[in-house]
């Protein structure tokens, strides 16, 4: 005799994302136990002498010590003079101190491939047309870094 079932695709709510993700993370340690029991935000910003935020990086740490950023991004009129290299080298040193042996992150051909490329990250793969006439690509590094010496810096 053939069961049958019914099922449902819903909206998740609140509760159902976090089931999900507790659902994957069980089964993820499951095959490959944790390093680092707990996903530790890495989140900084870069102000202005006026206090304004003018940058800033949003990253974790996840349970095989692993430093995956997410966000990078520096407001236009304060590119190309190192913020974005301090607050990657930033996140990179806390990650390290914190166990992390590897850094990850995608990009895409527009943003800012060669930035991560001059700061030690190697191209693992990509989507080629994606966006449209475009490329994403994904990037890793060995975090083997040297201490930065002074979170100050000037603009």
């Amino acid at each position: 005799m053939e069961k049958t079932f019914e099922f449902t695709v819903e909206n998740c709510d609140r509760k159902s994302t976090k089931k999900i993700i507790d659902g994957i993370i069980e089964y993820n340690l499951s095959k490959v136990a944790a390093t680092n029991h707990i996903y530790t935000p890495l989140e900084f910003t870069v102000k202005n002498e006026k206090g304004t935020e003018i940058g800033g990086i949003l990253a974790e740490l996840g349970y095989w010590n692993d430093l995956e950023i997410k966000v990078l991004w520096v407001e236009e009129s304060y590119r190309k003079r190192g913020i974005g290299t301090l607050l990657l080298q930033y996140a990179e040193k806390t990650a390290k101190e914190k166990g992390a042996e590897i850094s990850m992150l995608d990009t895409f051909d527009f943003q800012a491939e060669n930035f991560y490329l001059k700061n030690g990250y190697e191209p693992i793969g990509e989507i080629k047309d994606f966006p449209k006439g475009h490329r994403r690509i994904y990037l890793s590094k060995k975090l083997n870094i040297k201490a930065l010496k002074n979170k100050h810096f000037k603009i």
